[in-house]
């Protein structure tokens, strides 16, 4: 079982990194809140903890492996304990944690059952259950140190993302697409789709 990834992130979606390991590329699922820390790392190296699982359904006769990746230990260990609640399990897991560890964890620890039930996917019966088997077991990740990683624009992030894979498929360098979605970045401006935003780098670069 591969419990590490490294290399170049690729690529970043919500929900997905593509990370280059040699000739390779593996898709690795992430969590929001891991993809909020990667968003300013594209064409960087990183590291990530992964756990496996095999998705699909066996009578049907297709099985995929799967990876899901986080930025240390201690994340993989909460995701591994949400995942084994009655009724979570990976796919719901992974939609459901979109604020910090942290954030999660002091919820269950203080039985919030309210905030716990505003997590997509995650309702008033689940939280229950989430709280009934983990609560007193959450004091460690509740003491998680808040990561430094960009405010929670997640869709200026989405755009800027697509943007720089579009410049890529237009045949620009790694390196040259990533300086001129940083220096559109820099500008402070908003942009309410690809379009836009494409259209600025094309401005600036006259």
């Amino acid at each position: 079982m591969r419990t590490k990834i490294t290399g170049p992130l690729v690529r970043l979606s919500a929900g997905e990194a593509t990370i280059a390991v040699g000739a390779f590329e593996y898709e690795v699922f992430i969590p929001e809140f891991v993809r909020r820390q990667l968003q300013s790392k594209i064409g960087e190296e990183v590291s990530l903890k992964t756990i496996e699982y095999i998705e699909g359904n066996p009578q049907k006769g297709r099985l995929t492996p799967r990876m899901i990746g986080f930025a240390n230990d201690v994340e993989r260990e909460f995701f591994d304990a949400i995942c084994s609640v009655d009724g979570v399990g990976v796919k719901k897991a992974l939609r459901a944690i979109v604020r910090p560890v942290r954030e999660v964890a002091t919820a269950i620890e203080e039985q919030d059952v309210k905030q716990l039930s505003a997590l997509p996917g995650i309702g008033p019966a689940v939280a229950e259950r989430i709280v009934a088997k983990l609560r007193r077991k959450m004091a460690k990740f509740a003491l998680m140190i808040e990561r430094d990683f960009p405010d929670d624009k997640s869709t200026d992030g989405d755009i800027l993302t697509e943007a720089y894979e579009a410049l890529l498929s237009l045949g620009h360098s790694t390196a040259d697409a990533r300086l001129k979605i940083e220096t559109v970045a820099e500008s402070g401006k908003k942009f309410k789709s690809i379009e836009d935003l494409l259209a600025e780098v094309y401005r600036q670069q006259k």
